[in-house]
Parts: structure tokens; sequence; C-alpha cells
């Protein structure tokens, strides 16, 4: 392939209108170059000529969606690492969470229900079941369940192994990292079990109405720096399963750069210390 590979215009159309139609994410015109180099490797893998016969292979001739899935993946930019945002995480669990616990404690019920949508290699959902750990007085009483979910089946995978190289774990305070991790013979640093047996990964395609009716019963959503890769059309149905899916008290954390309030009233904002996160009252 040649090193100036770059899609048409009308290329360019046909492949973002089939991205969005299928998952709902839209691509810009900005972001020509960076479709161009995953297409132009996906043709290369697939033995292909030209865009024009990889996009007709994507839309009449992947009849299980096995290739479709492959390119996904390639789209899926996965910069995380564990305690990401820790000032947004400690209002979560030194603000909200006591609060829906008080309120669990009141009804007699000892069950949390948590959602990572757009879970990428698996350092939110850890995160979130380490801090679980920390500030659940007796945690081995409480039913904790974390469902964590991602678009991209490769990197589900290493999320499933739960190794992670140190680069991940910059923001782990050392005590955490002796009480959580386990040092591998590669170099890596594995989740240990008690961690690990509390979170469910699950291939889930935000766009996908049925599978996401799936989805209910809540105390806390997570769906951070996910929501910015949707127009507001997209945005608001996702948003809208969330606030169906979400108990009432429970809260959504999103990313710092993302908001929800113009496509949807149907949460209250709050201010929770230092940040705004919403609650559905």
């Amino acid at each position: 392939m040649s090193t100036e590979f770059e899609l048409t215009p009308e290329e360019f159309e046909g492949f973002s209108n089939l991205i969005y139609e299928r998952i709902g994410m839209r691509f810009e015109e900005k972001k020509n170059y960076f479709l161009s180099k995953r297409i132009e490797k996906r043709i290369s893998e697939m033995g292909m000529e030209s865009p024009f016969e990889y996009l007709q292979y994507l839309k009449y001739l992947d009849k299980n969606g096995t290739e479709f899935q492959s390119f996904v993946n390639s789209l899926t930019i996965n910069e995380t690492y564990f305690f990401r945002d820790f000032p947004q995480l400690t209002g979560f669990a030194e603000n909200c969470l006591p609060e829906v616990i008080e309120q669990k404690l009141k009804n007699n019920e000892k069950k949390l229900n948590i959602w990572c949508a757009g879970c990428s290699s698996g350092e939110e959902p850890y995160t979130l079941g380490i801090i679980f750990e920390e500030m659940l007085e007796n945690s081995n009483n409480w039913e904790i369940k974390i469902i964590a979910s991602d678009i991209d089946e490769t990197i589900l995978k290493k999320a499933i192994r739960g190794e992670y190289e140190e680069r991940s774990l910059k923001d782990v305070p050392p005590e955490y990292l002796k009480n959580y991790f386990d040092a591998t013979p590669r170099g890596l640093y594995r989740i240990k079990d008690k961690i690990r047996r509390q979170i469910t990964f699950e291939h889930l395609n935000l766009g996908d109405t049925q599978a996401m009716r799936l989805h209910k019963g809540y105390d806390f959503i997570f769906c951070r720096n996910v929501l910015i890769y949707f127009d507001d059309i997209s945005r608001k149905k996702v948003v809208d399963h969330f606030y169906v899916a979400l108990n009432r008290g429970g809260f959504i954390f999103l990313g710092s750069s993302e908001s929800i309030g113009r496509v949807t009233t149907a949460f209250k904002l709050r201010r929770i210390g230092a940040h705004l996160v919403y609650c559905k009252v």
C-alpha cells in the first residue's frame, strides 16, 4: 500500500456513515487521517485492493460481523490507567458511596451494582473494586457486582487477564500495590482474585438498543471519556438507557470534559466536593 494512502471525501463518508449506523460513533472529516490508517491496515491484512472493495465487504459479505468487529477494535483508543482522575474518585468514595450505603443499610440491603461502560483494558473496574474493598466495613458481607463492558473484544481479553505494566500503575498508592497486586515472572502486576471475582466483563455496543435494555438496577454508572465519540442524537439514546438502568438515588460519572446537560434534563446535577455529578432522583 502507498504511504500516501488517504480516503477520498466520498470514501470517508461511506465508512463514517457505516460506523455511525452500526455503533453510533461519529467521525468528523478532521479524523480522515486516523480512519485512513486503520482502513489501510485492514485492507492489507485482508489482501484487498481498495477502500471501495473493503467497504462493500463490510456492508454485504461480512455476514457474521467478524471483520467489522476487527475494524472496530482498530478504532478504539484505550489510553487509561489505575485511579485515573483521582479527585473524582475521591468524591465518589468519600461522598457518593457513603450516601448510597446509608440508604442501603436503612433498607436492610447489602448489595451494590456498578456498571463501567467503556471499561477499556480493565483499570477502571479494578480500581473501583479496590475502592469498595477499602471503603466498605466488612466488605465480605456485601454482594458487589461490577459489570465492565466495552465494544473492543481485543482489549476485553487484556482486561480479563488483569495483568499490567508499571505505567498503568503510576497512580496506585504503594500500600494498594502491595495488597491488591501480585508481581509476575514477566515483570507485570496481576490484580488479585479478591478483586477479580467482583467483576464480570461483557462485550457490548452502546448503540445496540436491545442489548442496552438488558442493563438495569445499577447504583453507579461510570462512563468516562466515552460519550465524546458520539453526536447528540446517539449520546441522548445512550444516556436515556443509562437513566433507565440506574436506581433512584444512584449516580452517573462522566469524564471531566463531558456533559449531558444538552441532551437530557432527567438527571439532577449535584456538586460533590470539586466535581459535578449526575444523580437520578
